[in-house]
């Protein structure tokens, strides 16, 4: 089990001709281990900077970002990743996509050489075979290429891929925007299930207030400075633990409202 901390974080990114441009501006926060955190805010304001950040792609500017006490530097098994588009290999199976991790972790680049290869792509196969269906998928679905799958079977085999690593964090960027409405609400509502059964520290970026309410058991939304050189800071932190996809629309519609208007940046203060 991984907690996350986010110590005093600034990002600043160059901009040519201008000099850098603040995305992030002093972000603290203190993730504990097996919460489902939902990242919120308007487009722009580095919600998917905070994501490399915890998953060690990005360096901030000041500041550090530690997982289960370790400082973020690069990639590694500590967080799984499912992006907004899908992760996979055109020419690889489905199976071959899910056991790909697991297959380079263990053998590296020169696989093919090792003979304890067979017995073990064995075992991964049938891993990933039970993770196909914990995510609703079958073997047959195994054999197919991602060009054989709707978005909504492509989007359970990146997460397939991303949970047999067992990563103790999941990092989720937009992982359902590009689905169908009906697709999505599925997507969901199974990767809710996921993580009641694992218990996987989630962070899951979304636009959908909606989404980020029902999935999450507490909300982050972050906003631009009225004076946006300053770049984002946290709004609004709020746990919502009582509330999932069945709870009363009345209450939902009361903190959808509540989150959305933290995001919106008061305009600066005009002094006569």
């Amino acid at each position: 089990m991984s907690g996350i901390l986010i110590q005093n974080v600034s990002v600043d990114y160059p901009v040519e001709g201008r000099g850098l441009r603040r995305i992030l501006n002093g972000i603290d926060l203190e993730i504990e281990a097996g919460e489902f955190i939902s990242i919120v805010g308007q487009t722009g304001c580095g919600k998917s900077t905070l994501l490399r950040l915890i998953l060690g792609e990005e360096m901030p500017t000041d500041g550090q970002v530690l997982v289960n006490g370790r400082a973020r530097h690069q990639p590694d098994r500590t967080c799984g990743y499912v992006p907004q588009r899908y992760s996979l290999f055109p020419d690889k199976t489905v199976l071959a996509n899910i056991t790909f991790g697991l297959e380079v972790s263990e053998f590296g680049p020169f696989s093919l050489f090792n003979p304890s290869r067979p017995k073990r792509m064995r075992e991964f196969r049938a891993e990933a075979l039970r993770y196909l269906r914990r995510t609703g998928l079958n073997e047959a679905d195994g054999r197919k290429y991602p060009h054989q799958l709707s978005g909504g079977m492509q989007q359970r085999v990146a997460i397939a891929q991303a949970l047999i690593l067992k990563p103790p964090v999941l990092l989720m960027d937009e992982a359902f925007s590009a689905l169908d409405p009906g697709t999505r609400t599925g997507m969901q509502r199974l990767i809710k299930e996921l993580w009641r059964e694992s218990g996987t520290t989630i962070v899951f970026v979304t636009h959908n207030t909606r989404e980020a309410l029902c999935l999450g058991t507490r909300v982050i939304a972050l906003a631009k400075d009225s004076a946006s050189e300053r770049g984002s800071s946290v709004a609004l932190d709020i746990s919502v633990p009582h509330i999932d996809f069945d709870s009363g629309e009345e209450e939902i519609h009361r903190l959808v409202h509540h989150v959305e208007s933290a995001t919106i940046p008061l305009p600066e203060p005009v002094y006569n």
